[in-house]
This record gives structure tokens, C-alpha cells and sequence, in this order.
């Protein structure tokens, strides 16, 4: 590995610290899986470690931490030794006004882990991160037909398998498959 200068270590240090808590989270949405997640961001950040030297502009760093949490996400799961653990029960809610959102909250994401990689990717980019589909498609390596594509096909199939509550679920998205 090349030797780096400090000013290097030193903006690494930065965007590590600066952006982790907002990495994680999305990882954790591309994922679904707090652990994982972990390891996740724990890779990209160890894969832009490497590249920071034939980055060209330092500045993008977090898009290529974002781009890199994607691309190695997608190829975990075409793995042949990869298995997602699905977490079956979420822990009871306190108050009762909860109980709604977070059953929600259950449905929609088991759905959303059973999409496959690149759908999954262009709909957590898009609509978790809020990422235009210009954005979304630079991270994605693909282009901007593609990702309109991917998050057309995964609001479909989450539709058929939510059923008559997906307008609950996705109201803003409503005109994508119209």
C-alpha cells in the first residue's frame, strides 16, 4: 500500500467522522440488516482508503463511499454464499400511537429486502436518500433510463405484494407507474 501524507489521512479522517452516521443508514436501506450494514460501510470505506490517492477530486469522496456501498452490495448478493437474516418480529412499540407505523414499517421493508440488488438500490437511492435520477444513476454506474427503469419495476412489484395499502406506502409515487 502507498505511503500516504497527512493531509491525505487527514481528510479521510474527516469524511469518515463528518459522514459515517448518514453512510450507515445507507447502507443499513440498501442491506436491511444493522450488522451487515456495518461491514458494508466498513468495506466501502476500506475500498476509498485504497482509491483516495487516484481520486480526483477528494471532494467527491462521498459519492464515491456511496457509489462503492451500491456496487459491493449488489455483488454480496449475487454470491452464491450470501443469506440475508430477516428479522421476523420487531420489538413492541411503547406508546400505542406506534403500533401503525411501525407495522408499516415491517411490511414495507420486508418487501423491499426481497427485491432484487439493483432495483432495491435505485428505489433506497431515490426515495430513502433522495437522490435525483441523475444522482442516482452516476452511483449506480448506469444510466438515467435505467434507474426511472429499476424504480418503475420495484414500485410495481411492491404494490402486487403489499396490496390495497400500498397508496398508504407510497403516495408520492403514485405517477411512476401510471
Amino acid at each position: 500500500m502507498a505511503t500516504r501524507s497527512r493531509e491525505e489521512i487527514s481528510a479521510f479522517a474527516d469524511l469518515v467522522e463528518a459522514r459515517s452516521t448518514a453512510l450507515l443508514r445507507l447502507a443499513f436501506a440498501v442491506v436491511g440488516d444493522y450488522q451487515l450494514a456495518q461491514d458494508l460501510l466498513q468495506e466501502a470505506l476500506v475500498k476509498t482508503y485504497v482509491a483516495w490517492p487516484r481520486l480526483r477530486e477528494p471532494s467527491a469522496a462521498e459519492a464515491y463511499v456511496r457509489r462503492t456501498i451500491v456496487t459491493t452490495a449488489i455483488s454480496w448478493r449475487r454470491r452464491p454464499s450470501f443469506h440475508e437474516s430477516v428479522i421476523e418480529v420487531l420489538p413492541e412499540a411503547e406508546h400505542v400511537d406506534e403500533t401503525d407505523r411501525l407495522t408499516t414499517h415491517r411490511v414495507l421493508w420486508k418487501h423491499v429486502r426481497g427485491l432484487p440488488p439493483r432495483q432495491r438500490a435505485a428505489l433506497v437511492l431515490r426515495y430513502y436518500e433522495e437522490l435525483s435520477e441523475a444522482e442516482t444513476a452516476q452511483l449506480m454506474g448506469c444510466s438515467v433510463g435505467t434507474v426511472k427503469s429499476q424504480v418503475a419495476t420495484a414500485l410495481v412489484k411492491l404494490r402486487e405484494q403489499v396490496g390495497p395499502e400500498s397508496g398508504v406506502l407510497f403516495p408520492d409515487a403514485q405517477a411512476v407507474t401510471r
